[in-house]
């Protein structure tokens, strides 16, 4: 028998408001659950939901003296990861949704999904999830309902949000609130035995800017499940905030605070998934006279404030970051992070039930159990580890949490940092010549793919603009042609734009600049240079630090040679670049704004100039 209105009603809280029943109720009788429960946040629930999947085997519980509070989760070696080739964008038209989205007719995924989602939550639990993106009741915060099928789901959302009666009492207020359904695509016939990971092999990750409504079947990997993430944070918040003159951007938010007056600086970054951004937002400086606090590791929502400055949020209450390679050598605020309280899912399990991943240590224990449940030996030939296993952890937990990381009304941003991962061609850092140069900056981040998307090859260099590429909700041409009406209406106040790369190579693979802590050496000269305390040099792709400029005490086995050949600009490897960028931007026809192709014709023309020397440019000496 399925869910009907009473069974919701019964269910539901005393502030659940009638708009939201009728909808439950609705999802309900499609989906067909064998019960109904709406989430309060409480930390009775959370017992009672990893209970019951350390019951289940969903969860492993891990050793509370080493780890407490906290579970291991194995999904299949099919659901690891965001599947870009099955997320759709489903505006009105082709148009609106661009070249570098998958587009449907919003009318047929509907009525495919319909029956996708007909009966899927059988012999489950619909789970219903109130919760705020940024502070409850905030000026840039934003509210949404998840149903879902998936009890790692809810705990998981738990972490990552603002989940349960605090944002239901925002709901019933009447404040707008996304809806965002979801289903493992797995339902259960009575007596059937469930797995420790349902799921489906057909996936939809499926957005509809129009209606801003969110529907995901067939995954219970977070990036495809947790929906107020990518899918809400990013791909509908970035039509919503198009509509309304605000920001919703793939970036980290970092304060530096100098000693020597105190003063405080915000930077927004954006780089794409696994290039460095969660080691950055918990930066820890090697050089002294420079204290860094973290305010978010992922997104960035930004409006302009009453002074005319753009402030922003981190609308998320977690991390979710990628496990291999963090380490207390690499990251060591990311480690005690996840100290207790969270979730690791597709790592290892040591014998003593801890966790363990590549790069965790120098060398890994004698015997683990790996990520699909076997057992490992230092003799296996295999990772112990998926390449995109992830841990979730409470934000409030990271050590240099700023204090006020959750003002309502955000913080004022200083600086705009753009990089990818990129072993040639691009410097070490770079500022923009003036604003439309700094979002040119942003149309042309390009990148060597990662592991956090299944469906594409490792190590392949794509355009990702604005680290954007997987999560804008609408055209990326008109996407630009956003940021250039905020740089208008910001004027003078539009925070300072630079372009970095941690990983250029020498002509033997290794790494040029030691990265890590030490990347606070080119903060604290973009932050310099932000004060107006140093000048620069002009170069091909922006201006350049001066070498006296630049702090290197302390960096032994860093040489001015080293240092030469992270400003070795070739003009001939740069023509090539230009003319790649003018192939990539044909694919958007005549909706790419003037203001890019202006910015790509004074590129070329700092190339031509540069071509005329007689030697490759090396400008930061």
């Amino acid at each position: 028998m399925s869910v009907t209105e009473k069974d919701v009603r019964a269910a539901a809280p005393d502030n659940a408001p009638e708009d939201v029943i009728e909808w439950v109720t609705k999802v309900a009788q499609l989906t067909t659950p064998e019960q109904v429960e709406f989430m309060d946040g409480s930390e009775e629930e959370w017992v009672r939901l990893t209970d019951l999947m350390v019951e289940s085997g969903q969860f492993t519980r891990l050793n509370e003296k080493l780890r407490p509070n906290s579970f291991l989760a194995r999904s299949l070696p099919s659901d690891v990861a965001r599947v870009e080739s099955r997320t759709f964008i489903c505006s009105n038209t082709p148009e609106e949704a661009g070249p570098t989205n998958n587009w449907a007719d919003p009318k047929e995924m509907k009525e495919i999904l319909n029956e996708k989602f007909d009966g899927s939550m059988k012999g489950r639990t619909m789970y219903v999830i109130p919760f705020s993106m940024g502070p409850v009741g905030g000026p840039i915060s934003q509210l949404g309902i998840e149903l879902t099928d998936s009890p790692y789901v809810v705990t998981n959302m738990r972490i990552m949000t603002r989940m349960g009666t605090p944002a239901m009492d925002q709901i019933a207020e009447g404040k707008v609130w996304i809806p965002c359904l979801h289903s493992v695509g797995a339902p259960l016939e009575e007596g059937e035995k469930d797995t420790v990971w349902p799921c489906n092999d057909d996936k939809y990750i499926v957005q509809f800017p129009d209606s801003l409504e969110i529907m995901s079947y067939g995954s219970g990997y977070g990036g495809n499940a947790l929906l107020g993430k990518k899918a809400f944070a990013l791909r509908i918040a970035s039509v919503m905030a198009r509509d309304d003159n605000w920001m919703a951007e793939h970036m980290l938010i970092l304060r530096m605070t100098r000693e020597s007056d105190g003063r405080q600086f915000h930077i927004a970054a954006a780089f794409p998934s696994a290039c460095g951004k969660t080691n950055l937002a918990m930066l820890q400086p090697t050089i002294p006279g420079w204290v860094a606090e973290t305010i978010g590791d992922d997104i960035a929502w930004m409006r302009k404030g009453p002074d005319g400055r753009l402030y922003a949020i981190n609308p998320e209450a977690g991390f979710f970051g990628v496990a291999p390679g963090t380490s207390f050598k690499t990251n060591p605020m990311a480690m005690e992070s996840m100290r207790a309280n969270a979730i690791f899912t597709n790592v290892a399990l040591t014998d003593d039930g801890d966790v363990w991943w590549e790069g965790l240590s120098k060398n890994p224990p004698a015997h683990l159990i790996d990520w699909h449940g076997k057992e490992w030996t230092n003799d296996s030939d295999t990772l112990t580890s998926h390449p995109n296993s992830r841990f979730t952890a409470p934000a409030w937990q990271c050590p240099i949490i700023a204090p006020d990381w959750e003002a309502p009304q955000g913080v004022p941003i200083d600086a705009f940092l753009f990089g990818g991962r990129r072993a040639t061609n691009v410097p070490l850092v770079a500022e923009a010549y003036d604003r439309e140069h700094g979002v040119f900056m942003g149309v042309t981040v390009s990148s060597e793919v990662t592991a956090a998307a299944t469906d594409l090859t490792v190590g392949a260099l794509r355009h990702d603009p604005f680290a954007m590429l997987p999560f804008c909700g609408y055209n990326m041409a008109d996407y630009w042609g956003h940021w250039l009406e905020m740089g208008d209406e910001l004027g003078d106040k539009f925070p300072k734009t630079f372009y970095v790369n941690w990983f250029r190579k020498d002509e033997d693979g290794k790494f040029l600049w030691p990265g890590f802590g030490d990347n606070s050496r080119v903060i604290a000269w973009i932050l310099e240079r932000v004060a107006g305390d140093v000048d620069a040099i002009d170069g091909i792709t922006g201006r350049y630090p001066k070498y006296e400029d630049f702090n290197l005490e302390g960096l032994e086995d860093f040489t001015k040679e080293d240092w030469d050949a992270l400003y070795t600009i070739d003009p001939d490897n740069w023509e090539i670049e230009s003319d790649d960028t003018e192939s990539y931007l044909e694919q958007f026809g005549d909706r790419v704004p003037k203001a890019v192709y202006t910015q790509l014709e004074k590129l070329r023309e700092r190339i031509r100039a540069a071509k005329g020397k007689d030697d490759v440019e090396s400008p930061a000496n």
